[in-house]
């Protein structure tokens, strides 16, 4: 993998402003030391005229009039791809082609061949593609991770996640273009935790309903089933949840259980309950505090496994075999490939 100097800051830019996670990206390359943030590029004339000026990160930073401003410069080493999610699959791809780390926010499109492709070639160009699944850096899940990962809650059969949010009509055009609507747009989220648990699921079936009467039609309250051969998990994502959304993740295994308590962001606390003593835990229920942090904070701790990669001083966090597993599962479930 082309590295960076362990000193000098990274130079890095940003493809796209349309995504729900790109001002928080780029604030945290702005906010980093170990960035220089090189400039910005949105393809929509009118959306750059809409946030060029506005207040926040979009004002503090060069524009590039074109895309080859942006791809053609070797100083660049590595981009985060911020365009909405029916265009950035091919943003992410012409980065790639041009040479450039890919720092790439959710979900990675929905055409599975062409993500096959832009993988194989980042490997066999020694690029890194992370993908911005932030909870991955949460220490809520993290947590619950290391529990699983080590043995302490036995066999997993079975977890369950809950993700919603409320989108308002005027927003709801923007979900029905995709095939699994809510859960193309958020499901990522949730199935990245959930294979990285337990695997690759044998079958998945999922209900994708429209249930809203008022707005544009697009998929909203939806439900996917993934069935290994000794276990479940389930993730339930709906777009007209009353505020504050209720959001819960919930793994149950052979030996004891982790839920994390809502709200799980900013998260504060697990509910850790053990069949027998073990690891410094009481047998029973106990509720374990962790160290909260804001949505924020876990974009900068993204990018930091980024740089470090970058840096060489430590392997990815995710494999581009997760990276493709977890797009996978998401299609499957979406109807995009077939369950098999």
């Amino acid at each position: 993998m082309t590295q960076a100097p362990d000193s000098s800051p990274i130079r890095m830019a940003q493809y796209g402003t349309k995504h729900g996670h790109a001002a928080g990206k780029l604030q945290a390359m702005l906010d980093s030391p170990d960035v220089d943030v090189i400039g910005l590029y949105e393809p929509d004339a009118e959306r750059r005229a809409q946030v060029q000026n506005s207040d926040g990160p979009f004002s503090q930073v060069h524009w590039f009039d074109n895309e080859e401003e942006l791809l053609s410069d070797a100083s660049i080493l590595a981009v985060a791809s911020e365009g909405k999610n029916a265009e950035s699959l091919p943003q992410t791809e012409a980065l790639v082609d041009a040479g450039k780390h890919v720092w790439y926010d959710k979900p990675a499109g929905e055409d599975w061949p062409a993500w096959q492709r832009v993988i194989g070639k980042a490997q066999d160009r020694n690029l890194l593609i992370q993908m911005g699944y932030m909870f991955r850096y949460q220490n809520g899940f993290r947590q619950i991770a290391e529990w699983t990962h080590s043995g302490l809650l036995g066999d997993i059969y079975c977890t369950r996640a809950h993700m919603s949010t409320n989108v308002d009509v005027s927003s709801r055009a923007a979900l029905s273009v995709h095939q699994g609507g809510i859960f193309f747009d958020l499901g990522g989220h949730m199935l990245d935790q959930v294979v990285w648990l337990m695997g690759r699921p044998e079958r998945t079936t999922a209900f994708l309903r429209t249930d809203r009467p008022d707005g544009p039609e697009c998929v909203d309250n939806t439900l996917g089933v993934l069935e290994y051969e000794r276990g479940l998990a389930f993730v339930d994502i709906a777009a007209m949840e009353s505020r504050p959304v209720a959001r819960r993740f919930e793994v149950y295994g052979a030996k004891g259980s982790a839920i994390l308590l809502e709200p799980f962001e900013p998260p504060f606390a697990i509910r850790l309950c053990l069949e027998e003593p073990a690891a410094g835990f009481d047998a029973g229920a106990q509720v374990v505090p962790v160290p909260t942090q804001s949505r924020q904070q876990t974009y900068e701790e993204e990018l930091v496994a980024f740089v470090a990669t970058l840096r060489g001083q430590q392997p990815p966090d995710r494999s581009p075999e997760h990276e493709l597993l977890v797009q996978e599962t998401l299609l499957r479930l979406t109807g995009r490939i077939d369950d098999s």
